[in-house]
């Protein structure tokens, strides 16, 4: 079953709304015509400009967080009627770092989840381990235990048009990258999971991508994997390097 490419961006909190511009319009011919889907998943104040700049062009553009809740004393934070309104296709969610600086947890990510199919959103799910984990070769379990929670009581359906990002919390911004081996075994464990939860279609649907120090030189290495569908691209997306990862 052939699944499209997808390459996301993750800006992080980096960029500002005139620089998010700017961005974009450099960006747009470079990746006009990509055979892969083309995400950006900006900072919040970013969103209005990103879509505006983005307007009759193939890169989509994504949040980054999104509330589980509709509307409420929740200072700070973004519900998904708002990402919708405001034109937004895709939403990371479960990001190592909201993870552990925010505190989110499995059940807080659940909610998440089926708020976002409710809306119609995109969710790019992160799942990883960290180093210690490795090292104590419990990395398919931990794994296993984030999807089978995080996806409690989701349809086949939504899942199929999810996306997974098998992100290792070792090789997040640190400049290490998980071997195209490493990455396309804990990609197909993340696939075999997928069909032990579902059954053989969802998981031969699902679009599985890795993430974690992705750069144009490593990118082609790493999506020519059978179970590795492209990339969340961390700091090459703020580069203009991100063209080519999208294009190798």
């Amino acid at each position: 079953m052939s699944r499209k490419r997808i390459v996301a961006g993750n800006w992080k909190m980096n960029m500002t709304p005139a620089e998010t511009v700017a961005f974009i319009a450099k960006l747009k011919p470079e990746v006009d015509g990509a055979e892969t889907d083309v995400v950006m998943c900006v900072p919040a104040i970013d969103i209005v400009p990103a879509i505006t700049a983005s307007r009759g062009t193939n890169i989509v553009i994504g949040a980054q967080n999104m509330h589980y809740e509709e509307s409420g004393a929740y200072t700070g934070e973004i519900s998904p009627s708002m990402l919708v309104d405001a034109g937004v296709k895709c939403v990371i969610l479960g990001h190592s770092e909201r993870r552990e600086y925010n505190h989110e947890t499995d059940d807080m990510l659940n909610k998440k989840l089926k708020k976002a199919f409710e809306h119609g959103l995109t969710p790019i799910l992160c799942c990883g381990e960290t180093l210690k984990q490795r090292e104590m070769d419990i990395t398919g379990d931990f794994i296993r235990m984030q999807l089978k929670s995080d996806l409690a009581g989701i349809s086949e359906i939504d899942v199929q048009n999810m996306v997974i990002a098998y992100e290792p919390i070792w090789a997040i911004g640190t400049g290490e990258t998980a071997t195209a081996e490493q990455a396309e075994e804990v990609c197909g464990l993340i696939r075999n999971c997928i069909e032990e939860m579902y059954d053989e279609d969802t998981a031969e649907m699902v679009r599985i991508i890795y993430g974690g120090s992705v750069n144009a030189g490593n990118a082609a290495q790493l999506f020519s994997q059978p179970d590795i569908d492209g990339g969340l691209i961390g700091g090459a997306s703020l580069k203009p390097e991100f063209a080519k990862i999208v294009n190798c």
